[in-house]
């Protein structure tokens, strides 16, 4: 379970406080995979990072008692300066897996060849979100963290296989996705809430939550 408790994040712009979150609970349970509706500038990319430990909240607690990913496409935990095979091992080790497996898992799902053994400097956008986004299957979470507004791949191939295996993931495993566009959410999410002016939103249905949303931002 992911839980937030009278959670507040703000940030100063320079010219005013940005409220991100203003004292908000809610709770994501395992089983019931979760798409959140917010309009760009209103912070998904902040409560994303929020929920995988990599900011902390202003006030309020928020607690984890699963293994939560990191968000889809964060570069945070890799090396430039080491190769693909270099990181994979090495993130492995962290998260107390099996180095040989997880190299080789990333190997197969991001199909990159002989750049597979070269510094993740040299690679294009496309091609570290291919990397991330295996190495972030690999290591097999309860709870997955999307981003829309993370890198994504053009790659045909790559995204065939690695959309096959999240949907068999959602068999299992839980996601959290946040974006601006309810069509993204219809595949992942089981529940809906609506991000805006601070405040979390919770429905039940996406349609529901589409409704607040739609009144909110085109009315």
């Amino acid at each position: 379970m992911l839980e937030f408790e009278n959670v507040s994040k703000s940030y100063w712009t320079g010219k005013q406080r940005k409220v991100i979150l203003d004292r908000v609970s809610f709770r994501v349970t395992l089983g019931r995979s979760l798409g959140i509706l917010a309009p760009n500038g209103t912070g998904k990319t902040t409560l994303i990072n929020m929920m995988a430990g990599l900011e902390k909240p202003d006030e309020g607690d928020i607690r984890r008692s699963c293994r939560i990913s990191f968000p889809l496409g964060f570069m945070g935990g890799t090396v430039s300066r080491h190769s693909a095979m270099e990181n994979s091992r090495y993130i492995a080790r962290i998260y107390g897996l099996d180095p040989d497996y997880v190299e080789a898992y990333c190997r197969w799902l991001c199909g990159l060849g002989d750049y597979f053994d070269q510094p993740l400097g040299t690679y294009s956008s496309g091609m570290r979100a291919r990397f991330h986004f295996s190495l972030m299957l690999a290591l097999d979470f309860d709870m997955y963290l999307i981003d829309e507004g993370m890198p994504s791949s053009t790659d045909v191939e790559f995204n065939r296989k690695a959309g096959e295996i999240l949907q068999e993931r959602l068999r299992t495993t839980t996601v959290v996705i946040v974006s601006h566009q309810p069509d993204v959410l219809q595949k992942f999410a089981s529940e809906a809430a609506v991000l805006m002016n601070g405040q979390l939103h919770m429905f039940d249905t996406l349609e529901e939550a589409k409704q607040l949303y739609d009144y909110e931002t085109q009315g």
